[in-house]
């Protein structure tokens, strides 16, 4: 009986925890400066064979263009500003410098600005200024397909498996 229980509290356990193995099963990269002056480099990356996805890790980029679950995406920068605080930017037009990647089926997507497509609701942590709300993946590939959003994205396998958007005041 005490063996029937055993098995029964763990088939429980795997069950519950199967979200947990999905956010899990890539390992932890270490995490850019969100404010980084330079761009991300990445020396063993072959930009003359095309585009194509970038190696295991975490970029400071912006997705320029979503096209049947593949986004296109490029490393970004923190360019302080004369009379404000500063702003991103992208590589220079005619830089070959960008990445494509599918997107994960599971891909975990934290949003500054919440799940809607009106961006009205501030879902940011206030210790790290990157996007806390979990949103659906439609909602990633619609809000990054038409506007890009700096953000964090963590490549695994060749797959986009988890972005995080930067906040900016």
């Amino acid at each position: 009986m005490r063996g029937i229980l055993a098995a029964g509290v763990a088939a429980a356990v795997v069950l519950t925890s199967g979200g947990a193995a999905d956010a899990a099963a890539y390992p932890k990269y270490e995490t850019p400066k969100i404010f980084g002056t330079t761009f991300q480099a990445d020396p063993k990356h072959d930009f003359t064979k095309g585009i194509h996805s970038r190696r295991n890790g975490i970029l400071r980029g912006w997705i320029t263009h979503v096209r049947g679950g593949t986004a296109e995406y490029v490393p970004i920068r923190w360019k302080k500003g004369k009379h404000t605080q500063g702003n991103f930017v992208g590589p220079r037009e005619g830089h070959v410098g960008a990445y494509a990647s599918p997107i994960a089926k599971n891909v975990v997507f934290l949003s500054a600005y919440g799940c809607k497509a009106t961006m009205s609701n501030l879902t940011v942590s206030r210790k790290t200024g990157l996007g806390a709300k979990k949103c659906p993946r439609a909602a990633l590939i619609k809000r990054h397909g038409t506007n890009a959003h700096p953000s964090l994205i963590t490549v695994y396998k060749g797959r986009i498996v988890k972005v995080q958007e930067i906040y900016i005041p």
